[in-house]
């Protein structure tokens, strides 16, 4: 049934092909074969709400254009003073995020399924499903393979740093790191499009 109240969180579907670096035509498909959900003006015309729009983009693993969804971060570790200054380091990142922290294995692998991050920043060594078995959970579903994962340790040996890259981690940093190290890696998707003034400190 057609809508009235379409406002400034709808999109056209030129907007949305805009922002997910796709056609028009491509956004059409999606909505006629139900997989992007779109509502429809008085005129007939397809609109589409900017949450089901980032929704949709996130569980397809799609980047967004000038970064216009906030970069979802997931912080795992079981040492909570460290993942809550893991928190406030991260928020000094020059874009704007969404942080949630999982304290074990098993709550990430809850918080992957219905909240999916862009990073996760991993601990390897936790209590019931350590930092390898997370990571190899997440390479191996189809709606998170597209996450990346950075590793960290505080027993880092080259040993670990291998296994857990096979595992699908793009990187694995050991414990105590240079801060601006662990922000270059978690921002490097999105520091490509800040200005060169752009400061992390």
């Amino acid at each position: 049934m057609p809508r009235k109240d379409l406002n400034e969180d709808y999109l056209t579907p030129q907007e949305v092909a805009d922002i997910l670096l796709v056609s028009p035509v491509t956004v059409r498909q999606w909505a006629q074969k139900g997989m992007l959900k779109a509502e429809m003006t008085p005129g007939g015309h397809r609109r589409f709400a900017r949450d089901e729009v980032e929704r949709f983009a996130r569980q397809r693993g799609l980047k967004s254009v000038d970064g216009q969804f906030p970069y979802r971060i997931l912080v795992v570790d079981d040492n909570e003073p460290f993942s809550a200054f893991l928190g406030k380091l991260l928020h000094k990142l020059p874009f704007p995020i969404e942080l949630v922290i999982a304290h074990d294995g098993f709550d990430a692998g809850r918080k992957m399924v219905t909240w999916v991050p862009d990073v996760v920043v991993m601990d390897l060594k936790m209590p019931g499903m350590d930092g390898f078995a997370v990571c190899k959970q997440i390479k191996s579903d189809a709606l998170t393979r597209h996450v990346r994962v950075i590793a960290m340790t505080g027993y880092y040996t080259t040993e670990s740093a291998r296994r857990v890259t096979l595992a699908g981690a793009e990187a694995c940093i050991a414990k105590p790191f240079d801060n601006n190290v662990l922000l270059e890696l978690v921002g490097k998707d999105r520091l490509a499009n800040t200005k060169p003034d752009d400061n992390l400190a």
